[in-house]
């Protein structure tokens, strides 16, 4: 599948849903979530991201977990998903990292496409509130990498991070919800 075929798939579902729809976008650490949210975004009228970055507990999210438990997604699901499916405003926190908490209350964006990328996404607390999802397919080893670099090149060292939490952390969450599966479209990222 092309990036504009799965364009037209979310304008489809979008027309089919006749409201506002969430578009999950999720895969390993470093496949490649981010840069095709942002390349959807840029091509979709009335899209709009939110960054799962956001929904994370900094401290969970540094643990080992077999369920990804760093990953807020009862609170995206309350806060974001539903407002928007439901087409009403809402108000939404982002984690601020630079402060260690959450942030303050901001207005949720309106969107007729609202694309949220998170790893761990595709859970059952979350994808009853997302109308598509779509993997990144890349490898975990290749993915791993990436994102290793990714970190480095920011200055970032993650390297025992990476090793003794969060590929563990993937493999549990692969094992336990076989995230590839649940997907609705299954998009190949380029290693």
């Amino acid at each position: 599948m092309e990036l504009p075929e799965l364009i037209q798939r979310i304008e489809t579902r979008r027309h089919e849903a006749a409201r506002p729809i969430v578009v999950g976008v999720s895969g390993y650490g470093g496949s490649g979530k981010s840069t095709l949210t942002r390349q959807l975004v840029a091509r979709l009228p009335g899209a709009v991201r939110i960054r799962g970055d956001d929904f994370l507990d900094p401290t969970r999210s540094h643990k080992r977990s077999s369920d990804w438990d760093g990953v807020e997604r009862l609170r995206l699901v309350s806060e974001v998903l539903t407002p928007v499916r439901e087409g009403r405003s809402s108000v939404f926190r982002r984690y601020d990292w630079g402060r260690g908490e959450l942030g303050v209350a901001e207005r949720l964006p309106y969107a007729e496409v609202l694309i949220v990328d998170l790893i761990g996404l595709f859970h059952p607390d979350a994808l009853p509130s997302i109308d598509l999802s779509i993997w990144c397919d890349l490898d975990l080893e290749t993915s791993a990498q990436r994102g290793i670099d990714r970190d480095a090149g920011m200055g970032r060292i993650h390297d025992r991070l990476w090793r003794d939490v969060w590929l563990p952390n993937e493999r549990d969450f692969e094992d336990q919800f076989s995230p590839r599966t649940r997907a609705d479209v299954v998009y190949p990222m380029s290693d």
